[in-house]
């Protein structure tokens, strides 16, 4: 039996939850609360926060992993277990309790037990007699789905009652991208107006455009401080970085499309195709930057690294880019990191963030990213900020970070380009000889 007060605000591994109920009891884990393992193989915004239909309040069950049957479907079963053991950190002779829909949780445990996991269990309870427990990101609501997003495109009196956070004012649906909307014509989200990132960040180093721009360039696509603005794109990194430069700019209400327009094909939903154009060009309603915090330039950055210990600067390349062994880009020719920083995990290139996301582009759970970065000394009471070669990526880590209620962060809008072209400027190659 675990008891709280009512209301009382616990951390569970680096992620707020708040308690409702004034005496909790953990009865899925009493039977050997030290080694029994729970695995969520929910949908991954559930998981989150998300309700799911007949339940008040969203997320998972403390302590939960999130893994669905769907994931291991196109995996090898060294690739499985390289999954299951290496990546979520599952052992193989602790007993396992899995809660979703039965058809999936059968199927996962199917999988499970084909690679030899001893003891796995479908849990017989509802999950709704643990929903005053649940766990779910401070903002869950910065990364929505496929299906919200459906629902907010067909909104009407019919399904008002189905869709929980909705806009308070007007919204946007905006598809981002590099250069000409040539994919955006053939097809798109119903509603979707197309947003070419060269309107945001500007040649030779890809840093945010002026202020005085940026409000010209966001009222010309119809939106105000109070709009509600949801993004995706064919390469979500694109999306995040228009996303986070929204919020930068002073949007109150900022969503990303969680796995981007990949999610949206999955999940075979409506699409259109032609081209919607913006009626009216708005005043935006505020002085821009309204944030000024979320982005941080190269002074900033060398005000940070003279204190490791209450700062982190964060690469979130890849760790071939981090130790030199190459640049990641074709026009950025140094190679090496920012001498000081620390690795957040990247992916297997400079155009994907594999080491974040679930094998459906998804975002991984919050507890895997924060261990992660917990090894590195990148703490919640720090001033963070996240860089990659010009902001893209490090855009979509701040968005989670975001998410996951981290308040005290920045996207380093130069990067590694901007850094690297001052030879004053001090870089490292090579493995650290510690963390930070």
């Amino acid at each position: 039996m675990f008891l709280v007060s009512k209301n009382k605000i616990k951390h569970w591994l680096g992620t707020t939850i708040v308690f409702t109920s004034i005496c909790i009891s953990w009865p899925v884990l009493a039977d050997n609360a030290t080694s029994t393992q729970i695995i969520d193989c929910r949908a991954s915004e559930y998981f989150n926060g998300w309700p799911q239909e007949g339940m008040k309040l969203g997320g998972h069950i403390p302590n939960a992993v999130n893994i669905r049957a769907q994931w291991l479907d196109n995996m090898s079963v060294a690739e499985r277990t390289h999954f299951l053991v290496d990546q979520k950190q599952l052992n193989k002779n602790q007993p396992i309790k899995i809660y979703c829909d039965s058809g999936n949780a059968k199927k996962l445990q199917q999988q499970l037990t084909g690679i030899d996991f001893k003891s796995v269990a479908i849990m017989q309870k509802p999950l709704s007699d643990f929903q005053d427990q649940l766990v779910a990101l401070p903002h869950f609501k910065t990364l929505v789905s496929p299906r919200w997003l459906n629902l907010l495109v067909s909104h009407s009196s019919s399904n008002d009652a189905q869709l929980v956070a909705a806009p308070q004012h007007d919204f946007k649906i905006i598809e981002a991208g590099w250069g000409p909307a040539t994919g955006y014509l053939l097809s798109h989200v119903k509603g979707a107006i197309y947003a070419n990132t060269n309107d945001f960040e500007s040649k030779p180093l890809w840093n945010v455009v002026p202020p005085a721009q940026l409000q010209q360039n966001i009222e010309k696509l119809g939106i105000t401080q109070d709009t509600t603005v949801v993004l995706y794109g064919r390469d979500n990194l694109g999306a995040a970085r228009i996303a986070q430069i929204l919020m930068y700019a002073g949007v109150k209400d900022v969503r990303l499309l969680d796995g981007g327009w990949e999610a949206w094909q999955a999940a075979d939903l409506p699409t259109q195709s032609g081209n919607n154009s913006v009626k009216n060009v708005v005043k935006f309603g505020a002085k821009v930057p309204a944030h000024p915090e979320y982005i941080t330039d190269v002074s900033q950055v060398k005000i940070m690294l003279k204190d490791s210990d209450n700062n982190s600067l964060v690469s979130v390349r890849t760790w071939s880019e981090y130790i030199g062994d190459t640049s990641g880009y074709s026009y950025i020719k140094p190679k090496g990191r920012v001498d000081g920083a620390k690795w957040g995990q990247g992916g297997k290139n400079s155009n994907n963030l594999d080491d974040f996301t679930n094998p459906d582009g998804t975002m991984r759970s919050a507890s895997e990213i924060q261990s992660k970065w917990q090894a590195w000394n990148i703490r919640t009471d720090q001033k963070v900020s996240f860089y990659c070669g010009t902001g893209w990526r490090a855009s979509a880590v701040f968005l989670y970070a975001y998410a996951m209620g981290w308040n005290n962060i920045s996207v380093f809008d130069g990067g590694w380009y901007q850094w690297s072209l001052d030879g004053n400027n001090p870089t490292l190659t090579g493995t650290p000889s510690a963390v930070h």
